[in-house]
């Protein structure tokens, strides 16, 4: 999974790049606090990137997955899972994020989320340990995929090593180094899963 802030700036080319260089089964496309979108833009990024056969999910107002033909919506709060559950299931994926405690992952995953999300979506300092206990627990305990981000290519492996089903690399760790990153990550992730 990769996450990108939707902005003028974001080229579709350099989106699907990323998708292409690795095995990359979703993209979130934050839009900005207090922004509203170019519906065009946001068609041609999604797009770009649905040729690849990854999902497009917009953490941003659910009203954009039907308006720019998205595949679901990336939810960052317990609040506005319910509406957007009742909103876009079953044609749509709705993923919960945000989460930081066992209690929410558990609302969120009995309520019908199709995946949780530990973490924000923009890493915050210090959250790699937690993040890593969390997704260490769902793993052992609870079918819904479990999400954890990665601010950097070790923190990936740690997080596939603790079991995560997908591995959601950072906006600032793809905008670094690009498609050659998510190789990279690849890379790395195909290591754990060939260990017994």
């Amino acid at each position: 999974m990769l996450v990108f802030t939707l902005t003028p700036e974001l080229r579709p080319d350099v989106a699907a790049a990323a998708v292409r260089a690795g095995d990359v089964a979703a993209v979130v496309l934050r839009v900005p606090e207090g922004g509203a979108p170019d519906s065009g833009h946001l068609r041609a990024v999604a797009e770009a990137i649905q040729k690849h056969d990854a999902a497009v999910l917009v953490d941003g107002p659910e009203n954009l997955v039907a308006a720019a033909g998205l595949d679901g919506v990336h939810v960052s709060d317990l609040r506005s899972l319910q509406a957007a559950l009742r909103a876009l299931k079953p044609q749509a994926i709705v993923g919960a994020g945000g989460l930081a405690s066992r209690h929410d992952a558990m609302e969120a995953g009995e309520g019908g989320a199709d995946y949780v999300f530990f973490g924000a979506l923009e890493p915050q300092p210090g959250d790699t340990a937690e993040i890593l206990d969390l997704v260490g627990w769902w793993a052992e305990l609870f079918e819904v995929p479990c999400v954890g981000l990665a601010a950097s290519l070790d923190e990936a492996e740690a997080l596939a090593r603790a079991g995560a089903d997908f591995v959601a690399l950072a906006e600032t760790l793809v905008a670094d180094g690009g498609a050659a990153t998510v190789r990279a990550a690849m890379d790395r992730l195909a290591r754990v899963d060939a260990q017994p």
